[in-house]
């Protein structure tokens, strides 16, 4: 992990078009300002947690789903033959 000290105002670059200021320094709290491509996605990382989680959990109701339809074709499949 690369850890930097930065002061209000001063700004990091990760590669050539993210940049991240500091704007505000209260206390224990630090607000930053992010620009970034429209194309890449920043969040704070408990919303992307939260985010993570609940693709996952949609993929598992899809998986239910889709066995559950699969099963229902055989099964209509199998009556159509007799």
């Amino acid at each position: 992990m690369l850890i930097l000290a930065r002061k209000k105002n001063q700004s990091i670059m990760i590669g050539d078009d993210i940049e991240i200021m500091v704007t505000d320094i209260s206390g224990d709290c630090v607000k930053l300002g992010i620009n970034a491509p429209r194309h890449i996605s920043v969040h704070r990382k408990e919303i992307y947690e939260a985010i993570k989680r609940e693709n996952e959990a949609a993929a598992k109701v899809r998986e239910t789903g889709l066995s559950r339809l699969s099963m229902m074709f055989q099964r209509l499949g199998k009556s159509d033959e007799r």
